[in-house]
C-alpha cells in the first residue's frame, strides 16, 4: 500500500471522501507514491517520535500538528537554520513520509480528536448536547477533585487552575487545542460559559487576557468559575492515540502504532 493510498482510506472513511482545499493537511516529506512498511500517530512528529519509528520500522508518521514549527509547515522563513537542517536530515535519511492529518479530522463527525479524549476519560455518556462537543455534565465535585481527575486520565504531573479548587462543579467545558483561543473569535470561550451555565472550562490553549482573565476575575467576585489548563498536548494526543485502533482495519496488515509525543515541558 501506498501513502497516498493510506491518506485516501483515511480521508475517505473520517470525511466520506471529502477534501478541503484551503487546509494545512499536507504531506510535509515524502511521495504519494512510497511503498508503506509502517505507521506511527502521534500529536507531533517531534524527533524522539520520529527516532521511535525508525526503531518501530515505520516509514509513515500521521501527525496532527506542524513539523516545522509555522501552522502551515512554511519553509520559505528556515534558510539555513540548524534545527530544521538537522531534523530535516534525520528524515531524509530514513525516508519517513509525515501527513499532516488536522484539519479533516476536526471536520469528521464526531470530531475524532475530541472522541479520542472522551474515550481516555470515559465521558462519552457526559455530553450534553449531541451536536456539540463542548459540553459536559457530570456528578458533582469539586474543581480540586476535578484537577486530580484529569491529572491521573492525562497522565500529567501538573496541572494550572484558576479560581477556588474547593468550589463544587458539575457542568463543564473542554476546549481542546488551540480552541480555548476562541477559534478567531476572543470572546467565544467567555461567551459560551455564560450562556451554558459552565462552572469549569477545560483548556488547551491559553491567552492570560482573555479566558484566564475572564474566569479570575469571576472567581474574585464569589461566582461560581474556574478553569483548567491541560495544555495544547496533553488535550489533543488522545484523538492520535485511539487513531492507531481505528486507522489499524483500514490499512490491513500495515502495522500502526501510537507514539506519545508527551509535553514539552518540565516543571522545576
Amino acid at each position: 500500500m501506498k501513502v497516498q493510498d493510506v491518506i485516501d482510506r483515511i480521508l475517505l472513511d473520517s470525511c466520506g471522501g471529502k477534501q478541503l482545499t484551503d487546509t494545512c493537511d499536507q504531506l510535509v516529506s515524502g511521495s504519494p507514491d512510497m511503498q508503506v512498511t509502517g505507521i506511527v500517530t502521534s500529536f507531533m512528529a517531534t524527533v524522539d517520535v520520529i527516532k521511535e519509528a525508525i526503531s518501530l520500522g515505520a516509514n509513515m508518521i500521521i501527525t496532527h500538528e506542524p513539523t516545522y514549527y509555522t501552522g502551515a509547515d512554511r519553509l520559505d522563513w528556515v534558510g539555513e537554520d540548524p534545527v530544521y537542517l538537522a531534523k530535516k536530515k534525520w528524515i531524509d535519511d530514513y525516508g519517513i513520509a509525515i501527513w499532516r492529518y488536522h484539519d479533516h479530522m476536526h471536520m469528521a463527525q464526531p470530531d475524532r480528536i475530541y472522541a479520542g479524549l472522551l474515550k481516555e476519560i470515559g465521558w462519552e455518556k457526559h455530553q450534553a448536547n449531541e451536536d456539540s462537543p463542548w459540553i459536559y455534565v457530570i456528578e458533582q465535585t469539586t474543581v480540586g477533585e476535578l484537577a486530580q481527575f484529569f491529572k491521573q486520565k492525562l497522565s500529567m504531573d501538573t496541572l494550572r487552575i484558576v479560581g477556588n479548587p474547593h468550589m463544587p462543579c458539575s457542568r463543564i467545558g473542554i476546549l481542546v487545542g488551540g480552541g480555548s483561543l476562541g477559534l478567531g473569535q476572543e470572546h467565544m470561550p467567555m461567551q459560551l460559559m455564560r450562556e451554558q451555565n459552565l462552572d469549569v472550562m477545560v483548556c488547551g490553549e491559553i491567552t492570560e487576557w482573555t479566558l484566564c482573565a475572564y474566569v479570575n476575575d469571576a472567581a474574585m467576585l464569589g461566582m461560581n468559575k474556574a478553569m483548567l489548563i491541560v495544555g495544547h498536548e496533553r488535550s489533543e494526543e488522545w484523538g492520535m492515540k485511539h487513531m492507531a485502533d481505528w486507522l489499524q482495519p483500514l490499512v490491513s496488515d500495515i502495522r500502526v502504532s501510537f507514539v506519545d509525543a508527551k509535553e514539552p515541558f518540565r516543571y522545576l
